[in-house]
């Protein structure tokens, strides 16, 4: 079975986390809730607590298949301020699994210079930060193993997208069916 992990800071966008979990798992895949906080509570950027399914010293990024940044800005940059998870998000990229990134995050993706020549998305106001990048203003980019996405609002695109690199377009097209969603 395919494992996804998604890294949750302090100040994260919920909907954009939590849209994810929910989804995938519905879809049937494996995902751990992962905090950098260096315990199993997070807080979102609307006051809502989560427990995490592990913290970042639990991890064996060895068992992973995709790593997932939700956006929210403090959240983004408790994620970017993180050494060992850009180290990993470096290793995951360069190796071609699959990373993720929503709202404010894909702007890390961009400082990393992982979007060079890639078709690129992301919240409006973190574009400059696309650095290299091919800006659209699609809901969803998938260019090989890089995933951006816009924003709240794009949360279940994206979501959807995820699950449906590892179950494909069709089951991820019959999930969002389910969820009264028009993809």
């Amino acid at each position: 079975m395919k494992k996804i992990a998604i890294f949750l800071a302090d100040g994260y966008e919920e909907i954009e986390g939590l849209a994810v979990v929910d989804v995938c798992r519905r879809c049937g895949l494996h995902i751990d809730m992962v905090s950098v906080n260096g315990d199993n509570q997070v807080t979102g950027s609307h006051n809502i607590r989560v427990e995490t399914d592990k913290t970042f010293a639990q991890v064996d990024f060895n068992e992973y298949d995709m790593l997932v940044l939700p956006g929210g800005l403090k959240g983004a940059q408790g994620l970017e301020a993180h050494e060992g998870l850009m180290a990993q998000i470096d290793a995951f990229y360069e190796s071609g699994k699959y990373i993720a990134a929503i709202c404010a995050s894909p702007s890390i993706f961009g400082h990393r210079g992982i979007l060079k020549g890639r078709k690129a998305c992301s919240y409006p106001t973190f574009e400059s930060h696309l650095e290299g990048a091919q800006v659209t203003a699609g809901p969803v980019e998938i260019s090989d193993n890089v995933i951006t996405s816009r924003g709240m609002g794009t949360a279940f695109d994206f979501a959807l997208a995820i699950a449906g690199v590892f179950v494909g377009k069709e089951k991820a097209a019959e999930a969002a069916e389910q969820f009264v969603y028009e993809m």
